[in-house]
């Protein structure tokens, strides 16, 4: 049974820049691509931030009983960084430094991609392609826009022709709304430009050196395919040469995202993605996390408590809660104080949803419970408005509480509907591990971890030091870490 209505599901459209009504192509059918990680070191908090994102779109799309093919893939073939340099190959280098073939590095970070994911309880995609497993088909695009002038081959290697794709009317740059002429004025003489025609021509396949790990033959010669390629050739072939959704982060706009689009125009005729979406970034105390300033941390370090910025441990459930109580288009700035603030919010709204089976019927209503409900649509269907749901979510609980202590009434028929809807949102569309009994003892442990932790304190200050060491020691052998510092004590799982 269908519940999906239409012209009801607007969606922010990158390429308009505005929302527009979300119409799939086949109605009742969604075709979506996500650009997934390379996996060349652990997933990162930005990265889960913005898959989070969209597992919760796809989450939403099923919710409503739409047939969704999700594809995410991994990319886990070498291609270039931004300055063209073969040697900085993120694969090779890794490889070099870790001394691991390039493939056990990609199984090393995919293992740890996935373990990351299912903490936070994501929904697998339909179809995860890797792009080594479509070689083949990188070649054949490569081909065709070589055969019809959008593409040229130079010393083994192959670029795509910028300035020639938009000699005949198209546009490079419409995505992210950049002028070409602007393109060519500011772009950078970088190492290898004497290959290109243009500096602004990106690698479609890359001749690979005789020392080069990663490559592939090819009708250049032996080589590897370049980054924007691999997404082209996976998302039109899984689902078709026009689809309705592509998704990634806001930093894939240009130039990747960009290329794509050129790239489907080029090969097909026509652009390939009705519906460009894009998340925004993820900051840490009010700014950008960044490896080379210090102000990074892994999500397992978030999870375990093993970091010196939150003073504690915090369970995936609350760290979901938390990411989702912005919505995906804005900044989202993580802090010692927002996730203490999330945890408090997750418990109350965990504790009102528990109460649902213990509510007394009343021959009569005095709560409106369908308009509620209808708030709880009206904000996923604008643009997936998380944080608006949260508040409704939030005002349902507080319906809980009024009927629990008799306060208001509502009849078997409301609690019923009420108790749906929450679970229904809270669980199958935000992704909140439905796992009562496990959050109540997450609850407990923490209250006994506080109470030992303030018996071990006042037995400091009383210079009592043999318990004070044996309740560090017991903690200890559970695996159970206190760090004592200026700001207090804290414990990490």
């Amino acid at each position: 049974m269908q519940i999906y209505k239409k012209n009801t599901l607007r969606v922010y459209n990158t390429t308009s820049g505005k929302k527009e009504t979300f119409t799939p192509i086949s109605e009742g059918n969604v075709g979506m691509y996500v650009c997934g990680p390379t996996v060349y070191s652990n997933v990162h908090l930005g990265n889960v931030r913005t898959f989070m994102s969209f597992d919760v779109m796809y989450r939403y799309l099923l919710h409503l009983k739409y047939k969704v093919r999700y594809v995410r893939n991994i990319t886990d073939a070498g291609h270039l960084t931004d300055d063209g340099d073969v040697e900085n190959d993120r694969f090779v280098k890794q490889s070099k430094l870790e001394k691991l073939e390039p493939m056990e590095i990609v199984q090393k970070y995919t293992v740890d991609f996935h373990k990351v994911l299912q903490e936070f309880n994501f929904l697998e995609p339909t179809i995860e392609p890797t792009a080594t497993g479509h070689i083949i088909e990188q070649i054949e695009l490569t081909q065709r826009m070589v055969l019809d002038g959008f593409a040229y081959e130079s010393k083994g290697s192959v670029y795509f022709d910028v300035l020639a794709y938009n000699e005949k009317g198209l546009n490079y740059g419409e995505l992210s709304n950049r002028n070409v002429e602007e393109l060519f004025v500011n772009t950078r003489n970088l190492d290898g430009q004497n290959e290109k025609k243009n500096p602004q021509d990106f690698a479609l396949w890359k001749n690979a050196s005789p020392q080069h790990i990663m490559q592939w033959p090819s009708p250049w010669g032996n080589g590897f395919p370049g980054w924007h390629l691999e997404c082209t050739a996976m998302s039109t072939k899984y689902l078709g040469k026009n689809f309705d959704i592509h998704g990634g982060g806001m930093d894939l706009k240009f130039p990747h995202h960009e290329c794509e689009i050129a790239q489907a125009k080029a090969s097909f005729g026509h652009s390939p993605v009705n519906y460009w979406m894009h998340t925004n970034m993820l900051t840490m105390n009010g700014l950008r996390m960044s490896k080379s300033t210090g102000n990074y941390i892994l999500p397992n370090e978030l999870l375990s408590g093993n970091n010196s910025f939150f003073e504690k441990s915090f369970d995936a459930n609350t760290v979901r809660f938390c990411f989702l109580q912005a919505h995906y288009r804005s900044v989202l700035d993580i802090s010692n104080d927002a996730m203490v603030a999330a945890e408090k919010g997750f418990h109350r709204l965990m504790e009102g949803i528990s109460l649902l089976d213990k509510l007394n019927t009343s021959t009569a209503s005095t709560l409106h419970i369908d308009t509620w409900k209808e708030q709880c649509y009206t904000a996923m269907n604008d643009d997936f408005n998380t944080p608006v749901l949260i508040a409704n979510l939030f005002e349902g609980i507080k319906y809980v509480n009024l009927v629990n202590d008799k306060k208001e009434t509502l009849t078997a028929v409301d609690i019923a509907l009420l108790k749906e809807t929450l679970t229904a949102f809270t669980f199958d569309v935000l992704g909140i591990k439905n796992s009562q009994t496990s959050n109540n003892s997450s609850i407990k442990l923490n209250g006994v971890l506080e109470m030992l932790i303030t018996m071990r304190n006042e037995a400091r200050i009383n210079k009592n030091w043999a318990l004070s060491d044996e309740i560090r020691d017991k903690l200890a052998a559970l695996d159970i870490e206190l760090k004592d510092g200026k700001e207090g004590t804290r414990f990490s799982l």
